[in-house]
């Protein structure tokens, strides 16, 4: 099949460090490529592929200076022209809803990955053209936590990695620290985590990228003073693999409903489980007992850290290459794309029936 793919302009494909939707796209892209497809990755400068890359941005919007709607328009009309010509037999999306009014337009499905609509004002905002388009377009979510009830999805796939670049690890150091791996924002937990690994008698490292600058240096620099708590900053690669094998557990103690998760999914193909507030997508994720604990409230993560022993890391490595891995999500995006395809030639006969009556 001839995928046209189009990521987001915010990072690479792979991004370097940070950049999950970038990442999940890249890891889609190469899967869909070993499978036997032609796929054509519409990515910023910098990114590379297997397949044929289309870059029109020369680099990310986030790594230096570019107006993002400019650049973005023009990313997004080089990859419709393509789509429009006939070049590819879906497109797929992962940038979000700008994309949405080609749908109608165009001679072949768009397919659009939705990976989380945000705070619930947000959400609001953009409803209208998420619901506008959605007899147009087939959306997937990314779990069933974040499908909204007014709109229609062709199915929901979780994300998944490649297993060989998350070695698993069959035991952890009895030093081992905890670890939290995210964006210092108060969404994401990190002085949540600091505070439960303190309370649990253990060291935690934390690594990411600082995304609200204002809550790192009140809530989370003061809480590093505490010698078992440090914040090391962004990891990619091996390195942010060998972060999340060496780990006890990692603590995602969000404050919002995540729609998925990617560190979730890494550590735990490491076989290092994970503890996680029961919010949004995290119920989905994590098997309890199994790959990790679901706690209802903060007060109780302490309790699960103790709990962490009783996990055996070679079967949650293994439950986690069996549920999270780039080859199924693959597969099931496969599907997706031959029912879009069917679906858009039938439609177009339908079309074309009373041209030639006339």
């Amino acid at each position: 099949m001839r995928i046209g793919m189009v990521a987001p302009i915010a990072w690479t494909c792979p991004p370097s460090g940070y950049g999950p939707w970038e990442a999940a796209t890249s890891t889609l892209t190469e899967a869909l490529i070993r499978r036997g497809h032609d796929v054509t990755l519409f990515a910023a400068g910098g990114s590379c592929t297997a397949g044929t890359l289309r870059v029109t941005a020369p680099h990310p919007y986030e790594e230096g200076p570019l107006d993002v709607k400019v650049w973005e328009a023009l990313h997004l009309g080089a990859a419709m022209t393509e789509a429009a010509r006939g070049a590819f037999d879906v497109i797929h999306v992962q940038c979000d809803f700008p994309a949405l009014p080609f749908a109608p337009l165009l001679p072949v499905p768009m397919i659009v990955t939705l990976h989380g609509f945000g705070p619930p004002s947000v959400r609001d905002a953009v409803l209208p053209i998420w619901r506008a388009y959605a007899n147009d377009a087939h959306y997937v979510a990314i779990s069933d936590a974040d499908r909204h009830p007014d709109l229609r999805y062709a199915a929901t796939i979780h994300h998944g990695l490649a297993p060989s670049a998350w070695p698993a690890v069959a035991e952890s150091a009895p030093d081992a620290p905890l670890v939290f791996f995210g964006r210092s924002h108060p969404e994401k937990g990190p002085a949540a985590a600091i505070d439960a690994a303190r309370a649990a008698g253990l060291p935690i490292r934390l690594a990411g990228i600082v995304a609200d600058a204002d809550y790192h240096a009140t809530e989370v620099v003061p809480r590093l003073e505490d010698p078992g708590a440090v914040w090391i900053g962004p990891l990619a690669g091996t390195e942010r693999a060998r972060f999340l094998g060496a780990a006890r557990g990692l603590l995602h103690l969000i404050a919002f409903d995540e729609p998925f998760g990617l560190s979730i999914v890494e550590a735990m193909l490491c076989g290092t489980p994970v503890i996680a507030l029961r919010r949004g997508s995290m119920s989905e994720l994590i098997e309890e007992g199994v790959t990790g604990f679901l706690v209802d409230r903060l007060e109780d993560a302490p309790a699960a850290i103790a709990r962490l022993p009783e996990i055996d890391r070679a079967r949650c490595a293994a439950r986690a290459r069996l549920r999270f891995a780039d080859d199924t999500m693959a597969a099931r995006y496969e599907a997706v794309y031959r029912a879009a395809r069917a679906m858009k030639l039938q439609q177009l006969a339908m079309d074309e029936t009373p041209r030639k009556l006339r």
